[in-house]
């Protein structure tokens, strides 16, 4: 509301959570594509018999960095597809990219070997020269295209036939860029305070505007 974060890149430094989905729009906008990978009929035995529910996969990213899958489980195709964007958008991650070889133009390609594993499934992702493209399957490919790679190569094993558990797979493992501390980043850190330090008194004072509200509220009934 205050405007006192710029970007999303200050949220992830400081490891805070992204609680409201309205938070990635407001910084992504226009630039965050979405796109539903499958749906698919899941049953629950009752007493009753069976109970049928429909399960949304959908991938969102701004093919510039970021991207975020969200799975949603619902009775009705449209609030599944709808529940799943909300959790996607959640999930949104940052995506470390580098180069093959030179380091010249722009980042293209994952900046070394990373792997990813969800149930049986495990996806390695192995940076690629310059026009290589994305060599994958088709899931994983969309999961690399909407983060903003454009040179990879993979590898792939497991029961990849599980389109949930091969999209996670994909997405764990690129989420593993930002994991290693390479050469370039071994100089000494200079800590900045997280904005619950430097903001603090904005926070204390709409704590205190909260607190009054509620304590009106209260006293009305």
């Amino acid at each position: 509301m205050a405007d006192k974060i710029k970007s999303l890149e200050e949220i992830y430094r400081f490891s805070l959570p992204i609680k409201e989905h309205q938070i990635v729009e407001k910084f992504l906008g226009d630039k965050l594509k979405d796109e539903v990978m499958k749906i698919v009929p899941v049953q629950k035995q009752t007493r009753a018999g069976q109970r049928t529910r429909f399960k949304a996969i959908v991938v969102v990213g701004d093919n510039n960095g970021h991207v975020g899958l969200g799975v949603k489980c619902s009775k009705e195709v449209a609030t599944a597809i709808r529940g799943a964007i909300i959790a996607a958008k959640l999930a949104v991650i940052p995506i470390r990219r580098g180069y093959w070889g030179s380091a010249f133009g722009d980042v293209h390609t994952v900046p070394c070997k990373v792997t990813g594993k969800c149930g049986s499934v495990r996806v390695r992702l192995v940076p690629a020269p310059r026009g290589a493209g994305i060599v994958a399957a088709t899931v994983s490919k969309k999961v690399l295209t909407y983060a903003g790679l454009r040179d990879v190569y993979t590898s792939s094993g497991g029961q990849t036939r599980t389109l949930g558990n091969f999209a996670m797979a994909t997405y764990n493992a690129i989420a593993k860029t930002y994991a290693y501390l390479t050469p370039d980043e071994w100089a000494p850190t200079k800590f900045e305070p997280t904005p619950y330090q430097e903001f603090s008194d904005l926070l204390v004072a709409q704590g205190k505007i909260a607190e009054k509200s509620s304590q009106l509220v209260e006293g009305a009934h």
